[in-house]
């Protein structure tokens, strides 16, 4: 009886590891045999995005020669004069006239294109980094500091409501016709967005994180520089972005005085002659510059504020 019992335990030890072994041997093919399936899974989803990403650039490449064809009939049909609307294919004449030199005649008043919109992006860059720095603290006093804020933020608003134009005669009396005039107007126009958008962020931080925080000991300054800085960074970069594209929109004023070379000089200089062409060239190298530095910018923030976006 001991035997036949010890045989059969013996029997059923046997019996139960060969299932197990069999068991995992199937588990383990399964999890070999699904990975191919995901890598087949995630290259189709990057063909789906490939495949997007080509369907909107070939969207975008229709709507611009609709919109080329739209303007060369315009100027066919001649319902304006062609000296106020030249046709595209004289724009880009300009445009390469501008860009090089010929028959001993370096681009446009002695400048190439480039050189003109290096000047233009110099002075934004330089207008908008006074703006980033002094904005920034500015608003992070707005925003923090009540007795700041009711002093300092009608001066924000009203400084974000006058255009350009309305205090740049006061900026060359002050300061003359050289830089400084175009610099201190790029940063007036790029500062308010700024400060407003700090400030709003700053208040939009969560209450539940800064309590969080000064439970566990932080200090004001430990406070402000790994708490709310970081939750209003993405806020704060929006806000680099518009103040940026308002420099953008303010330069060629900026530049209507003694702005050669610069974008806004030239184009100022090709209206006096009324030179359509050099005048259209200029804004849309303009146009363009600036959706490549917007692009730059979203990337930078991509970068800054991975966490942007998700819940």
């Amino acid at each position: 009886m001991s035997a036949a019992t010890g045989t059969g335990t013996t029997t059923g030890t046997t019996t139960a590891t060969k299932a197990g072994t069999k068991a995992g041997t199937k588990a383990g093919t399964a999890g070999v045999t699904g990975t191919p399936g995901a890598a087949g899974a995630w290259a189709g989803a990057s063909r789906g995005r490939a495949a997007e990403a080509l369907r909107w650039t070939a969207l975008r490449a229709l709507a611009l020669a609709a919109l080329l064809a739209g303007w060369q009939l315009v100027v066919q049909l001649q319902v304006w004069p062609r000296a106020l609307v030249p046709s595209p294919g004289e724009v880009w004449h300009q445009f390469v006239l501008a860009s090089t030199v010929h028959d001993g005649v370096r681009g446009y008043s002695g400048h190439l294109l480039g050189e003109h919109l290096a000047a233009s992006l110099r002075r934004i860059a330089q207008g908008t980094g006074w703006a980033v720095l002094f904005g920034t603290a500015l608003g992070l006093a707005i925003g923090t500091l009540r007795p700041v804020a009711v002093v300092l933020e009608p001066a924000v608003t009203f400084l974000r409501t006058l255009p350009p134009l309305a205090y740049l005669s006061l900026l060359v009396i002050w300061f003359g016709i050289d830089e400084s005039p175009k610099v201190w107007l790029l940063l007036i126009a790029a500062l308010p967005p700024v400060a407003a958008a700090t400030a709003a962020a700053v208040r939009g931080v969560p209450g539940d994180l800064l309590e969080a925080a000064r439970a566990l000991g932080a200090g004001r300054w430990s406070l402000l520089g790994g708490v709310v800085l970081p939750a209003a960074l993405p806020e704060i970069l929006t806000g680099v972005r518009i103040a940026v594209g308002v420099a953008y929109t303010s330069v060629v004023a900026a530049e209507t005085i003694n702005g050669v070379p610069g974008i806004g000089g030239m184009i100022r200089d090709a209206q006096r002659y009324n030179q359509t062409a050099v005048v259209l060239a200029g804004i849309i190298t303009i146009g363009l510059s600036g959706i490549v530095l917007d692009g730059l910018l979203k990337a930078v923030e991509r970068l800054a504020v991975p966490w942007r976006g998700l819940a």
